[in-house]
């Protein structure tokens, strides 16, 4: 599937921008499988500023590679702010970069419920000094891919205002 337009002008932005600012990104992915750092590393040139990618899909990746905490993940469960605030500060850490990038959430069919229905996405962006998170809420009549690929330029836009 080719990317939509946006994703690769945001993702060419995004490295441009950590380049100029001698910056380096990771990522911990949840429901986008590692969409962000492939976008990312489409960019000719983003080895400069690209670190890598953890695609922590399961609750025990997001243990095991980026040291989420169990008690997180079953009090608050994978989808919410607390895990992705954790995932972001553990890539960070577990990566040794300047910022790290988590996204987690319900891109559907299924799997959603009345308190985190199919579209429902937390964001988390750390960097030494702070994480910030944003929650979306997608239509959840989109396909699994149309949210996926928002998820994308959300994160990447999130990105983008993290580092100007």
């Amino acid at each position: 599937m080719e990317m939509p337009p946006d994703v690769g002008k945001l993702a060419h932005e995004v490295i441009t921008a950590l380049i100029a600012n001698r910056l380096t990104i990771a990522t911990a992915e949840s429901c986008t499988g590692g969409l962000i750092a492939g976008a990312l590393t489409s960019v000719a040139g983003s080895s400069e500023a690209v670190y890598g990618g953890f695609v922590t899909y399961a609750n025990e990746a997001k243990i095991a590679m980026v040291g989420v905490p169990f008690a997180l993940l079953h009090e608050f469960g994978a989808v919410s702010k607390e895990v992705a605030l954790a995932m972001a500060e553990g890539a960070l850490g577990a990566a040794g970069t300047h910022i790290a990038l988590a996204v987690t959430g319900i891109a559907g069919p299924g799997g959603g419920s009345a308190d985190k229905p199919v579209g429902l996405v937390h964001f988390a962006v750390a960097t030494g000094e702070q994480t910030r998170h944003l929650k979306k809420s997608f239509d959840p009549n989109w396909s699994r891919e149309q949210i996926r690929h928002a998820s994308v330029v959300e994160a990447l836009k999130l990105v983008k205002k993290s580092i100007s």
